[in-house]
């Protein structure tokens, strides 16, 4: 347990190290919130990947490859075809649209082709990231707790509260810099670990053959990609969901704002071949290693718990001590690019845009780390409460933002009569479609997931009112 410790101890001291480093960039809201807009491809992409696959890869996907099998794989496909989709769609316009009107914000990039009337769009999308940065961060929180709590034996509550301290320290003090740039550390030790824990665990289990043996006896589902559920959910529908997982890439801010701090366009082409490469090993080592697990540690109380005890069961306590750093790592490289995120939409969007404050550049940076620690905070305190399954608040969270932004900014970047009532139509249209149908609709068509009719509604609004109010005011 000590060894454990004195890991963790050396890498939180990297963390710190960083974020007195990128202090120097912290002075002005375009250094804090996009590292003035100079990063070059490895850090861009290894942040995307790192801020996109949080906690939920490590424990929730993992946790989902032990508990229905190789049908877990339909949401690596799906994955990959969305950040592939986001960087070959989204990722060159976005930059190229984002410097000419001197955006930092995903409400920057809405409002920039518009007089915004009564700040409406702005408003509306603050509102949005707000409501769901704070959910997202929380399920954070919550995978901070229980990484603790498997690795250490440490209380839950403990968990969350020490390892929040860590993360909103060091985004505080080196804003989007430090938080990039770790997440260049963290997205390494993420790679190898999600390469050694599936290899190992097979390894473990006799082989892969061995593997597909002994989950066949659990149960033939397990290894059948096909397999309808035993709740009896047509198995397209479930197939669909999986890979549909991937479609909020195109929209959710806080990778949008990646490829706006890139160095140039250059940089942005390089980026996206690490990325997706990158990616594929990240989600198909996570769904191994809980396929794997369960042939090694059936019946586990909480699936969501296989990648620690995997760690703490077959590798030596150095370095297990290594891993349970990379499940910090993939927490903390999401929790302080949201915790910008929200701070951005506070100080950039609600103070300096909305309201119109004179404040000094320096002085809404300082705002922008006070808002940084109150909203971490916050979600602290909620995730504190009882754990809730990471997998599905998560994706709550990540569906909302990108059902709201994806079809939005889709439209801004290729849909040449665009209007602000198709944007300010589209985006909240595919929020509240994506929050009705998972609160409402949801367990009555066999789980269809939420971001399916969150993009349709999202898209029909934004075209559709787009088409319409260009004619009328022709």
């Amino acid at each position: 347990m000590s060894t454990t410790i004195a890991v963790l101890i050396v890498y939180l001291g990297i963390l710190a190290a960083l974020a007195v480093w990128s202090r120097r960039e912290t002075h002005t809201l375009s250094g804090y919130y996009l590292a003035g807009k100079k990063l070059p491809y490895w850090v861009v992409a290894f942040s995307t990947n790192a801020t996109g696959e949080s906690g939920w890869l490590l424990l929730g996907l993992s946790g989902m490859g032990y508990a229905v099998g190789v049908q877990a794989y339909w949401v690596v496909v799906g994955e990959i075809l969305g950040i592939a989709a986001s960087w070959w769609i989204v990722s060159r316009r976005l930059k190229k649209f984002g410097d000419e009107t001197d955006s930092i914000t995903v409400p920057d990039i809405l409002a920039a082709k518009f007089e915004d009337r009564w700040n409406l769009i702005r408003g509306v999308a603050v509102v949005i990231i707000l409501v769901m940065v704070t959910a997202y961060v929380t399920a954070q929180m919550v995978a901070s707790g229980k990484a603790f709590s498997s690795f250490l034996g440490m209380e839950y509550s403990t968990g969350v509260i020490v390892g929040s301290i860590f993360i909103i320290g060091y985004t505080f003090v080196g804003g989007y810099k430090a938080v990039s740039y770790t997440d260049v550390v963290q997205g390494v030790l993420m790679l190898l670990g999600l390469i050694a824990v599936p290899v190992a665990a097979i390894i473990a289990a006799g082989g892969w053959g061995e593997v597909h043996s002994n989950l066949t006896l659990q149960d033939p589902a397990l290894v059948d990609m096909l397999a309808v559920s035993d709740s009896g959910k047509p198995v397209l529908i479930a197939i669909v969901s999986f890979i549909a997982i991937g479609l909020p890439f195109l929209g959710v801010p806080q990778l949008l704002i990646r490829y706006m701090s890139a160095r140039d366009d250059m940089e942005i082409r390089k980026a996206r071949v690490v990325s997706l490469t990158v990616m594929l090993f990240f989600t198909a080592g996570a769904v191994t290693a809980g396929v794997a697990g369960r042939a090694l540690f059936p019946g586990l109380d909480d699936a969501e718990t296989i990648f620690p005890v995997l760690s703490n069961n077959l590798f030596p306590e150095i370095i297990a001590g290594m891993l349970l750093v990379v499940v910090l790592s993939a927490i903390m490289s999401t929790v302080d690019s949201l915790l910008l995120l929200a701070s951005s939409s506070v100080v950039r969007d609600t103070y300096q845009r909305i309201i119109g404050t004179n404040k000094s550049e320096e002085s809404l940076a300082t705002y922008g780390k006070l808002v940084t620690v109150v909203i971490g905070i916050v979600a602290v305190v909620l995730g504190i409460q009882e754990p809730r399954v990471i997998f599905d608040f998560v994706l709550a969270s990540w569906s909302g933002l990108g059902s709201a932004f994806g079809p939005a900014v889709v439209g801004i970047l290729y849909y040449k009569r665009i209007t602000w009532a198709g944007v300010l139509a589209g985006m909240s249209g595919g929020f509240l479609a994506s929050v009705i149908w998972l609160t409402s609709f949801k367990s009555d068509y066999h789980d269809l997931y939420e971001a399916i009719p969150g993009f349709i509604v999202g898209f029909a609004l934004t075209y559709g009112v787009s088409w319409l109010t260009s004619k009328k005011a022709a």
